[in-house]
């Protein structure tokens, strides 16, 4: 395999993320908390770092102040290394004034930094997916195959495989064909022998179609041919894979283990709470290939006269005489007497309030910072430094789908009710 060093990272931060609004109102969508203390771009930083890949940048363009902190804050490798990752949010040129239209235009956009390593590999990644790979493994099918492209697979069943671009693969694993959410009859045509891909006939048959993951190996000098063919060509997906089938190596690499796009607040919110079972999907746990972020120098948490039950309780919290069910807690969380969390990621706070400001709270009638005293809550999302007031109910319990209460303090979204970064829920609030 060729060395790493010639080997660069590029992680798209994606778009504006609407369709994890509010998460995404004050920040971009990797730099979304996940699991109680890390962020969404920690899953790819941490899979390059654990595959012996330290050249990584992180494009966006969106609210990148958080993102750009975290990442100058969280990975600071030695001097004596080559190692970086870096923020390429878009800029605007007197070549270029427009902003990255794609995921194609916004790997364009930056070559010119990309050229400077003087590299022969590009992996590019997503910044909103959470997976464990070793992508020494994706690296080593493409060089194997001689491939001047090799996209990251992952086979489904009929029913999930309609949400996705589909890829059809020979015997060889050369990817022939390329439909971006097929359905029907279009569908069908697109059923590939997994077997060849070393799936046993039963999985094979449950799993019959190669869903593309976003994610790819190029060789650089021929991805740069193909950006110039067509400056239209903005996305990846939709126009340079298709493109590259046509007159170039294109190869499936299969990956058959936990994957999930957090694209919805509904995804987000079932990968959270999944961590919370005793055998999650995807685990933390993990002394192999653990997951980095930014080092805090947080006490240990306080629990006292809690029942917690298949929880995480992240560092710094302070949880008094508290019931939670299958909840995440963050940083620096507080959670006061008699309230009851169930499914509820808490994203906590980012400073702890001083015994002053807790009592001006208290003389101005404002909750403090956490969950308020005889609160319950199911099913929801607080973000960070969200003050919900005591003897509030937040449960939707009429099943609401999709409302916006901004004044109220509150949102819905695929019925999961999401308290916004910094809002206020005012004390005895029924949603």
């Amino acid at each position: 395999m060729a060395s790493n060093h010639n080997v660069l990272a590029v992680i798209l931060g994606g778009g504006a993320g609407t369709r994890l609004f509010p998460l995404t109102h004050h920040r971009s969508k990797p730099a979304v908390p996940l699991g109680g203390k890390y962020r969404l771009v920690d899953i790819p930083i941490s899979n390059c770092i654990n595959s012996d890949i330290i050249q990584i940048f992180v494009l966006t363009q969106y609210n990148s102040a958080s993102l750009n902190r975290h990442v100058s804050r969280s990975y600071r490798f030695s001097r004596f290394s080559e190692g970086f990752v870096e923020i390429l949010a878009a800029e605007q040129t007197p070549d270029r004034p427009d902003w990255f239209q794609g995921t194609a235009d916004a790997v364009r956009q930056v070559m010119p930094h990309i050229y400077d390593w003087q590299i022969d590999t590009l992996l590019i990644l997503s910044g909103d997916h959470l997976y464990r790979m070793d992508y020494r493994k994706f690296l080593a099918r493409h060089f194997e195959t001689g491939a001047d492209v090799t996209v990251s697979v992952v086979p489904y069943g009929r029913e999930a495989a309609e949400e996705f671009g589909l890829l059809k693969a020979d015997e060889h694993g050369r990817i022939t064909e390329f439909r971006e959410k097929p359905k029907g009859e279009a569908l069908e045509e697109m059923r590939v022998d997994t077997t060849a891909f070393g799936l046993s006939k039963e999985e094979a048959a449950r799993r019959p179609f190669l869903a593309s993951m976003g994610i790819y190996v190029f060789n650089y000098r021929k991805l740069e041919e193909l950006l110039a063919q067509d400056h239209e060509w903005v996305d990846f997906g939709r126009q340079v894979i298709p493109a590259a089938i046509e007159s170039y190596n294109v190869q499936a690499f299969l990956f058959d283990d936990y994957w999930e796009d957090i694209g919805t607040i509904k995804a987000f919110h079932a990968a959270n709470i999944d961590m919370t079972a005793i055998l999650p999907k995807f685990n933390l746990f993990n002394t192999e290939a653990p997951i980095y972020t930014r080092a805090r120098y947080l006490p240990p948490s306080k629990v006292h006269n809690c029942e917690i039950v298949d929880s995480i309780i992240s560092d710094g919290c302070i949880l008094n005489r508290a019931k939670m069910v299958r909840s995440v807690v963050g940083l620096r969380g507080r959670v006061e007497p008699a309230a009851y969390l169930e499914e509820v990621i808490f994203m906590g706070a980012d400073e702890y309030q001083s015994i002053e400001e807790l009592r001006e709270d208290h003389a101005a009638g404002k909750p403090p910072i956490g969950v308020g005293e005889g609160t319950v809550i199911r099913r929801a999302i607080i973000d960070k430094n969200a003050r919900i007031g005591a003897g509030c109910r937040l449960m939707n319990e009429h099943n609401v789908e999709y409302a916006d209460n901004p004044e109220a303090g509150y949102y819905i979204r695929d019925q999961i009710i999401i308290v916004p970064k910094n809002a206020t829920v005012k004390d005895g609030t029924v949603v």
